[in-house]
């Protein structure tokens, strides 16, 4: 039971491609791309955005608490 040569390597992707087929497996290449870019972007704005809102700088300038209630999801 040691690691995987090359040749286990290539008869899996072989398998793979044709259970699935190379265009479906393009396609989800494609979104797997895209989800990283949306991933990266979203990550780039939040580092972007580091200023709270008006509401927040308002209660922070009057040294207000604000209060958080947390709740417990329940199943439905």
């Amino acid at each position: 039971m040691g690691s995987f040569s090359i040749w286990h390597w290539l008869i899996v992707l072989v398998i793979v491609a044709l259970i699935f087929g190379t265009k479906k497996l393009r396609n989800m290449g494609e979104d797997l791309g895209g989800a990283v870019k949306g991933f990266k972007k979203g990550v780039a704005d939040v580092k972007d955005d580091k200023t709270p809102d008006s509401v927040t700088q308002q209660r922070m300038k009057n040294d207000e608490t604000i209060d958080v209630h947390a709740k417990e999801k329940t199943d439905v």
